[in-house]
């Protein structure tokens, strides 16, 4: 009796350490059905007698029925743990010398297993188990309740049929003789496993319980057939390639067609799947000149330059006329503002004696700085007009006013400037600038202008 009490220690210690779950939770109900063999134990304290007593093959063969003499039911609990419900019946005729007992053996049991493979490791074939519970059997006119241990293992041939080996050792609470060794053989079925979307893979093992899937990926489904799981495929409805998440790649380029700018046309990646055959950085699809590189700003084709000044159309604001980059492209101009403001000045200060052509003292010095500036300015051409105010006849002051613009346009000649860049003009009195009125306002009319006329 210790050392039964130490191995129920010992199972029960198994129950709080154990955490693995056994396989048999796929299909948590077993019926089993087969023979058994039962072995009244002789009591002695030898253990080479007992063990003998254990193996020995004498009362087998008596102490059996030649048919179904014990069936089962099984539910899985949890944690490797199975409770087993059993009943069998047997007839005794050798306890000691064979044929010296003539006795009908009946049990029924309550036995708790222990799945070992938790501990070993699981196998898909071989479910070996250690086990304790109790019965009540009787045996001729012995009869009562009883302790049970013992071990056993089932062979499965496929997930639900198998063949199972059990023994046990069935100790009574009373010195009545009636311990007995019995030894049970018998086909097993397992059944009752959740498989909620019908895939043949079960909910425990089954990653996607409710959608039907294959084996391969755990229950998952593979719609497409790439091999590449939906969970994992960015395209599952689309045949495509493991290496880019189950999308296809129908140029070839790397890039999955659903990243592909151009999915029929082989490209970089750095372009998003289109090509770029003159390398300026604008695709083929947007460049409006493929295979002569441009900036994108002028849709990949190179920046035209109209006028060939080497300044670029873009940046020229004169396309049609050629102009150094420093006006823009424009053509420099004939005279800057400035020197026709300076030859403004100075023609203010042209002044005749009355009624005469020839200057007063101190012009001619007005009229070099005009040559000077027509110097710098080779380009430009220039008008010289003549005004009076409106005192007199007005034919004489038109003749008048001529004159004294040919004076101004010769002494340009004579110091040098080519008379085909001028010309000279009088308009008497028909343009005045001020009052006729008043001596200061004739005094303004009276004048000579030098204009540029280029």
């Amino acid at each position: 009796m210790k050392r039964l009490k130490l191995a129920v220690i010992a199972l029960f210690a198994m129950v709080t350490v154990s955490t693995v779950n056994a396989q048999d939770e796929n299909n948590p109900w077993v019926v089993g059905f087969g023979v058994n063999i039962v072995d009244v134990r002789t009591y002695t304290t030898d253990f080479g007698t007992n063990f003998k007593d254990y193996i020995g093959m004498a009362e087998w063969g008596g102490n059996m029925i030649p048919s179904i003499s014990r069936i089962s039911a099984e539910k899985y609990l949890e944690k490797g743990f199975t409770l087993q419900l059993s009943g069998s019946l047997n007839k005794i005729t050798t306890i000691v010398d064979l044929d010296d007992a003539d006795d009908i053996y009946w049990s029924l049991d309550a036995f708790v297993k222990y799945d070992l493979n938790n501990l070993f490791g699981e196998t898909s074939w071989f479910d070996p188990y250690v086990g304790l519970g109790g019965a009540y059997q009787t045996l001729g006119d012995v009869k009562g309740g009883v302790l049970v241990g013992g071990w056993g293992f089932n062979t499965w041939f496929n997930d639900n049929f198998g063949l199972n080996f059990q023994s046990v050792y069935k100790q009574g609470f009373e010195s009545t003789g009636a311990d007995v060794f019995q030894h049970t053989v018998g086909l097993v079925f397992k059944f009752g496993g959740k498989d909620t979307d019908g895939d043949g893979v079960y909910d425990k093992d089954d990653a996607c319980p409710e959608v039907a899937g294959l084996k391969a990926f755990n229950g998952c489904p593979d719609a497409d057939g790439d091999g590449v799981k939906d969970a994992d495929d960015a395209c599952p409805n689309v045949a495509g390639l493991a290496a880019l998440n189950g999308c296809p790649d129908t140029d070839g380029d790397g890039v999955a067609d659903k990243d592909d700018m151009c999915p029929t046309t082989k490209g970089t990646k750095a372009n998003k799947g289109c090509p770029d055959s003159d390398g300026d950085g604008v695709v083929d699809k947007n460049d409006k000149c493929p295979t002569t590189a441009g900036p994108s700003a002028n849709g990949g084709c190179p920046w035209p330059d109209t006028d060939g000044d080497g300044v670029l159309d873009k940046d020229d604001n004169c396309k049609n006329e050629v102009g150094p980059a420093s006006n823009n492209g424009c053509p420099e101009p004939v005279i800057k503002d400035e020197a026709k403001k300076s030859i403004g000045a100075f023609a203010k200060k042209i002044l005749f004696n009355s009624g005469r052509t020839s200057f007063k003292v101190g012009v001619a010095r007005q009229l070099d700085g005009i040559v000077k500036v027509m110097n710098e300015y080779p380009r430009a051409n220039f008008a010289i007009e003549g005004h009076t105010d409106s005192a007199g006849r007005a034919s004489s002051n038109m003749k008048l006013s001529q004159r004294r613009a040919e004076a101004v346009m010769k002494y340009f000649v004579r110091h040098g400037i080519d008379a085909s860049r001028l010309t000279a003009k009088g308009y008497g009195e028909d343009m005045p600038i001020d009052t006729n009125k008043t001596r200061a306002g004739r005094a303004n009319n009276r004048r000579v202008t030098v204009k540029v006329s280029n």
